[in-house]
């Protein structure tokens, strides 16, 4: 009986001890930590100090001539007078950042500055269904999966606003982000960006084409598709009349 109230009372007084004992104390020294707090890392951390470097500061100015993964390397502002009339094979002037940017000069720019080829809109598709789908939807409607768990703030891209929005202003979207929406600059590279866009006009043809989109000399292909469709879907060309009696 003794026994037991001395372990009791030996329990209550470590658990005391433990919640009370030491609290209030400070001391310089680093923690034991059984299992380090991740919290305590060596890395970079914004607008803080690291003994690393000799001036105590963290954040870096980038290395000069250093370009980012994913960038075109910038070309000179002023290039001489036999290159300035100089076009690449996309129609953009040599010396651009237009690529890189989407602005032309203090404006946003319009025009796809890649070829706009199969194998580029196939690489958009994949880009835009792994990165864009989920929330714009496969069709850029607005009703990816991401709006079924409240996320209503996502916007239509075949809403007439974005079809008459510049390319450039579209591809600084994706880079910096906008609204709720993150920015994407940092794991999307500046082709793939492209690749996006180049599918998202193509999805925006797609759901607002008309008969006049279409070249005059294949819109009669339209009527023979119509009259080729399966007698199922024409209930009354599907049943002969019946003989009367």
């Amino acid at each position: 009986m003794l026994r037991g109230f001395f372990l009791i009372s030996l329990l209550i007084t470590l658990a005391g001890v433990a919640v009370l004992g030491f609290r209030g104390e400070k001391t310089t020294n680093e923690p034991w930590e059984l299992f380090p707090d991740m919290v305590r890392q060596m890395k970079v951390r914004a607008q803080s100090p690291l003994k690393f470097f000799a001036d105590g500061r963290g954040p870096r100015m980038p290395i000069n001539g250093t370009v980012p993964i994913g960038y075109e390397v910038p070309k000179p502002e002023t290039a001489a007078p036999a290159a300035e009339s100089q076009t690449m094979p996309h129609g953009f002037s040599v010396g651009t950042d237009y690529i890189d940017t989407g602005k032309m000069g203090n404006n946003w720019g319009t025009g796809i500055p890649v070829p706009v080829t199969p194998e580029l809109l196939e690489r958009g598709r994949q880009r835009f269904n792994i990165t864009c789908a989920m929330c714009h939807g496969a069709t850029a409607t607005g009703n990816g999966i991401t709006k079924q768990y409240g996320l209503a703030t996502v916007v239509t891209l075949q809403d007439d606003r974005i079809r008459k929005m510049a390319d450039g202003e579209i591809f600084n979207t994706i880079t910096n982000g906008k609204n709720t929406m993150m920015a994407y600059g940092p794991t999307i590279m500046v082709a793939d960006r492209w690749a996006i866009i180049a599918y998202l006009r193509a999805l925006q043809r797609s759901q607002g084409a008309m008969v006049a989109d279409v070249p005059p000399e294949h819109r009669g292909d339209l009527d023979k598709a119509a009259e080729s469709k399966p007698a199922e879907n024409n209930p009354a060309a599907a049943k002969p009349d019946s003989p009367k009696k």
